[in-house]
């Protein structure tokens, strides 16, 4: 199995800033890609920042510029640096990543997703 292990969220104001982190474990292979997606109340799930493993990254147009997203391999886990946090970049944070799930030598790929983690920026 995979589990996507979030931690980060939490209550910041106005031009603040958070580091939201994710860690890829359990019986894992390749991981193709990892990154970031939020979902506010009554809105649809949109991407904020992702991986791939091939080299490329991309990003919304919303947080470009702010947001930072940065990867450890060897720890499996990437990171969202957000800095200068708007209202309106309040949501719940969900992990999500194209990854192998193996059970002995056989591998699935399959699309992973954490349990989101509520960012609330507010005064």
């Amino acid at each position: 199995q995979v589990q996507l292990v979030e931690s980060g969220g939490g209550l910041v104001q106005p031009g603040g800033s958070l580091r939201l982190s994710c860690a890829a474990s359990g019986s894992i292979g390749n991981i193709y890609a990892m990154g970031w997606y939020r979902q506010a109340s009554g809105k649809q799930r949109e991407l904020v920042a992702r991986f791939t493993w091939a080299g490329s990254t991309e990003y919304a147009d919303s947080v470009k510029g702010r947001f930072t997203l940065s990867r450890d391999n060897a720890k499996n886990t990437v990171y969202l640096q957000m800095n200068s946090l708007k209202p309106e970049d309040t949501a719940v944070y969900y992990c999500s990543s194209e990854i192998d799930s193996c059970s002995g030598y056989v591998c699935s790929r399959l699309d992973a997703w954490g349990q989101g983690t509520l960012v609330t920026v507010s005064s």
